[in-house]
């Protein structure tokens, strides 16, 4: 952590991590969407900007926080290429500003707080809406989301067995491994994403995919699926069926209605109407939507981030930092007086 002349915090990737622990950003994540379910946000649409080659996407989210007052946004990249370099897809620097001057306050690694928030927001829906007794993961995907997702579900749910699959079956080999050594839990690679589905009850996607990879007629009655990896309104990972057969739970109405290909292109081969559409996961959180109703449900949350999720972690990760310097600093000067 560097602090400038101004009072700058600078927080790297491995200081957002220590920093923003994952039990914490389930409970600030909780927190913050039902500020915004309450209208104590302000929560535009984000913006997008293709790169000239197409290679990658640059987005702006900002938001508004009413309580604890917070300001901010964070430029995000997403190039997906970078997974074959190794990199996280997603890049970028969140920017936390002072509510009631404008100043800045703190820049934060955008990838790991992304992927911190995320998943949180994943084990926010799951909570909320999987039932008590499901023991039974599958993630499709193997990067840097299907890891965070593992540890998020974890901390909401008594997880039994995990079932991963990947493009690149040795991508989900190498997950699998690591995460049934870190979480000592049977966690099984497969070969074929119907493996992983059909005896799930809890069920993540964090592809990259543009097409669908997983199909309504695979899911089980009570399964919860959180679907995280497309936002763009010509991508999608489920098919038509996944999201018609499913209770449907978006982040934002007004996002999902502007990029949320899942459930877009139903919409436009008249699958369904927006009104398929049941609650916000805000609307939940506060109770003022019904969740599950029944343990034979399939619910569904369409997950695809939100500026003031990046805000409140931002917040948060910055009001840690500042505790932990003042309580170094205090140490510094205690061992000063001893000598």
């Amino acid at each position: 952590m560097t602090v400038s002349s101004h009072e700058i915090l600078v927080l790297d990737a491995a200081e957002v991590s220590r920093l923003f622990p994952m039990k914490e950003a389930v409970r600030v994540m909780e927190t913050a969407l039902a500020a915004l379910a309450r209208g104590e946000a302000v929560q535009p649409l984000r913006t997008f900007m293709f790169t000239k080659d197409g290679a990658g996407i640059l987005g702006l989210m900002p938001a508004q926080l009413q309580t604890p007052a917070a300001l901010g946004l964070k430029a995000v990249t997403v190039f997906p290429n970078n997974a074959r370099l190794g990199l996280d897809t997603h890049q970028g620097a969140v920017l936390l500003f002072d509510a009631g001057t404008g100043r800045l306050l703190a820049l934060l690694d955008g990838g790991a707080t992304t992927a911190i928030r995320t998943a949180a927001v994943s084990a926010v829906a799951t909570a909320h809406l999987a039932n008590e007794s499901a023991t039974e993961l599958a993630i499709l995907g193997s990067g840097v989301q299907a890891r965070t997702h593992l540890e998020a579900i974890l901390c909401v749910r008594k997880i039994e067995r995990v079932r991963i699959w990947s493009r690149t079956p040795e991508h989900a080999r190498a997950l699998a491994e690591e995460m049934a050594e870190r979480y000592q839990l049977e966690v099984i690679p497969v070969r074929q994403p119907e493996l992983a589905v059909r005896e799930a009850h809890i069920i993540v996607t964090v592809t990259a995919a543009k097409t669908p990879i997983l199909y309504g007629e695979w899911l089980a009655p009570g399964t919860h699926l959180n679907a995280v990896g497309a936002s763009l309104p010509d991508a999608r990972e489920l098919d038509t069926q996944a999201v018609k057969r499913s209770k449907l739970i978006v982040d934002s109405v007004e996002s999902a209605l502007a990029e949320a290909g899942d459930i877009l292109i139903p919409i436009s081969e008249g699958a369904f109407t927006p009104d398929h559409i049941h609650a916000t996961l805000g609307e939940i959180i506060i109770r003022a939507k019904e969740g599950r109703t029944t343990a034979s449900e399939i619910t569904l949350f369409k997950s695809l981030g939100l500026g003031i999720e990046d805000v409140a972690a931002a917040q948060f990760i910055y009001q840690r930092a500042r505790e932990e310097r003042m309580v170094n600093e205090r140490d510094e000067r205690g061992e000063e007086v001893k000598r």
